[in-house]
């Protein structure tokens, strides 16, 4: 419930006009890249669809990840400027207008982001801060471990939490680490900055995206 109220809190730091309101304004329509007869089937749903944009702050603080729709908008309402062209995104159109959606937009006006000390923690936000790798041997992480079992009265946080190799998880079960010997490869520390609420929510990030998202998403 506590991440979902952060979600919506996060969304509602987008300004939330949904229509430009200009007279005669034309109507504006997402090419889909391989458009197929029929009902769509999961397999064959767009990449466009899927595709976020990254939003940033007029000082270029990211803010949040956005459908193309919502990015769309916010460029064609003049409230945000492109900042990374992309050829290859997908392409909106009308009667009389041509917008190549970019991977990364910015507000011309400043929002004021209110302030949350703690970082919710999130799968996605847990993977991103030990970097994809397993806290025990180093190797890909594939799911997450409770240092302390859960069983044995650990909490479910982020100085409790570690991303794990299935090997390693299995192998722990519900054991502490003083009894298996095993040591921690990094501190377990809540990551902090803005850019970790992005994070918490974002798995798959766009390349061009790290030069804003800072040192925890490299």
């Amino acid at each position: 419930m506590k991440h979902r109220q952060d979600a919506r809190a996060h969304r509602q730091l987008v300004p939330t006009d949904a229509h430009c309101g200009a007279p005669g304004a034309s109507v504006l329509h997402v090419l889909p890249e391989d458009p197929l007869p029929g009902p769509p089937s999961p397999d064959s749903v767009p990449a466009w669809v899927k595709r976020r944009v990254l939003l940033l702050n007029a000082t270029y603080e990211p803010l949040t990840a956005l459908p193309v729709r919502r990015a769309v908008i916010l460029l064609v309402c003049e409230k945000a400027l492109p900042v990374h062209e992309d050829p290859t995104g997908p392409v909106v159109h009308s009667a009389d207008r041509v917008v190549h959606v970019p991977s990364v937009i910015r507000l011309r006006n400043f929002v004021r982001v209110p302030y949350r000390a703690r970082i919710p923690m999130t799968r996605a936000a847990l993977m991103h801060r030990d970097r994809f790798r397993c806290a025990y041997c180093g190797g890909k992480a594939e799911t997450i471990d409770h240092v302390v079992p859960r069983s044995r009265g650990g909490e479910h946080s982020w100085e409790n939490c570690v991303a794990s190799c299935a090997p390693c998880n299995h192998r722990k079960a519900d054991k502490l680490l003083s009894e298996l010997g095993w040591t921690m490869r990094a501190s377990l520390v809540p990551p902090k900055g803005p850019h970790w609420r992005l994070l918490a929510t974002t798995k798959e990030l766009d390349p061009l995206w790290l030069r804003y998202l800072g040192e925890g998403a490299a």
